[in-house]
């Protein structure tokens, strides 16, 4: 009986494992950008293990049983994060079909929350990842009640239905031309509802503990959603591309102490010094340097440069008018190429990757667990064929959460089924 029982659990040994010995990588020989911003360590090896990053070091030895992947000295940074997308609820922007980054009619505004029609199987997550982007910060672009535009989610592009990284990680406000008419037809009017709104917010926080009455412009729902934007656990993001809206901006997170966040910034570089005093961060359109409005007069390709010399944490991603090139569909190659083009206008190489990885993981509250190789991080990691801020780089291998994720697409399967080579193939491309 006991050589039975000894039998039987040497064989659930031999079957289990190889099983926990494959949740442990070790890429070796790699070019590691460990902490973006900073120098590179050479001949590392990276250790993932159960979705971690479980050790990290110049010349490490592999641990036994580990999959061994050889970098061959090429760069290895930690996975890409564009800065603000619609990534996960859009799929393409000429029809609303398969579109829920807006809502035009009912009870919210602030409340409006993107998180419940995120799209796990969207075929544009496949795109991103193939440009080496693991993680975004998705964001509305209109409520029923301007000029919120409703409450954003920052999303790991996981191969599985959980892509939600963190919910709730900023309520969107736009200002400008664009949301004039829904609020009222002025700027001026956009930033007194604003205002407006945060007091009646803290009015209904009032009531609630029998402290006193509120307006009744806000509904309960849109109250309850600006309470994280009180306590400073949440931050506005406010699209603003004029310099007198960005100052406005500033103006508001210092009377109403609450964080801001810019996204978009044309002309931020004129107030780069009151943005930098007031530790406000700003998600840019690298590639902004022609007045699509008049509110970007004053569009230039060194904003990015300018901003971080002047002390601004700065990210890359979509400006709040839906005009740049960082459509969802575009959203890993125009990153790289963005990054790039910032580098060309006076941006260090260091800095843009840091606009690319870290940096957006801080403004939306994910550096805790993304945005370095340190260990104790998420295993997100990419190795690079070239230089990942180039369009002429690209990945050689991504990993999310530790899990090595197909660089298949749409697209190239579609290429593949459709190729010259198969002109003369028996049966049809639909049996292929």
């Amino acid at each position: 009986m006991r050589r039975a029982v000894l039998a039987l659990m040497g064989l659930v040994t031999t079957l289990v494992a190889p099983a926990a010995m494959a949740q442990t990588t070790a890429i070796v020989h790699a070019k590691a950008y460990v902490q973006p911003g900073a120098p590179p360590m050479l001949d590392a090896t990276i250790v993932i293990e159960a979705g971690k990053i479980k050790a990290v070091a110049a010349g490490l030895a592999p641990p036994p049983g580990a999959e061994v992947v050889d970098a061959k000295g090429a760069i290895v940074t930690p996975g890409l994060m564009n800065g603000a997308s619609q990534l996960g609820i859009e799929e393409v922007t000429s029809t609303d079909d398969g579109a829920d980054r807006a809502v035009k009619a009912g009870p919210l505004g602030a409340a409006f929350d993107i998180q419940y029609a995120l799209n796990s199987n969207s075929e544009l997550l496949r795109v991103a990842r193939f440009d080496g982007v693991t993680r975004a910060m998705t964001l509305p672009t209109g409520s029923a009640s301007a000029p919120f535009t409703g409450q954003g989610a920052a999303l790991r592009l996981s191969e599985s239905a959980d892509i939600l990284d963190r919910p709730k990680a900023a309520v969107a406000v736009q200002t400008g031309g664009p949301s004039d008419a829904a609020a009222g037809g002025s700027r001026a009017a956009q930033w007194l509802i604003l205002r407006n709104a945060l007091d009646e917010a803290r009015a209904y926080r009032a009531e609630k503990h029998g402290l006193g009455p509120r307006d009744q412009v806000l509904n309960h729902l849109d109250a309850e959603a600006l309470a994280p934007v009180l306590d400073g656990t949440v931050p506005l993001a406010i699209a603003a591309t004029r310099e007198s809206d960005i100052r406005q901006a500033i103006a508001l997170s210092r009377d109403e102490h609450v964080r801001v966040v810019i996204v978009g910034g044309a002309e931020a570089w004129r107030v780069a010094d009151l943005l930098a005093a007031a530790k406000i961060p700003v998600v840019l359109d690298p590639f902004a340097d022609l007045p699509y409005s008049l509110d970007e007069i004053g569009a230039r390709l060194d904003n990015a440069a300018r901003l971080r010399k002047a002390g601004v944490v700065i990210a890359f991603g979509m400006v709040d008018d839906l005009s740049s090139v960082y459509e969802s569909y575009l959203a890993g190659e125009t990153l790289r190429e963005g990054a790039g083009l910032a580098i060309a206008n006076g941006l260090t190489w260091d800095q843009a990757l840091e606009a690319v990885t870290e940096s957006p993981a801080r403004i939306w509250g994910v550096a805790d667990h993304y945005g370095s190789l340190a260990v104790g991080q998420d295993a997100d990691v990419v190795i690079w064929h070239g230089d990942p801020l180039d369009v002429s780089g690209w990945p050689d291998a991504v990993y999310v959460r530790g899990a090595k994720a197909s660089l298949r697409t749409r697209q190239g399967e579609l290429g593949e089924r459709y190729a010259p080579s198969h002109a003369n193939d028996l049966w049809p491309s639909n049996y292929r």
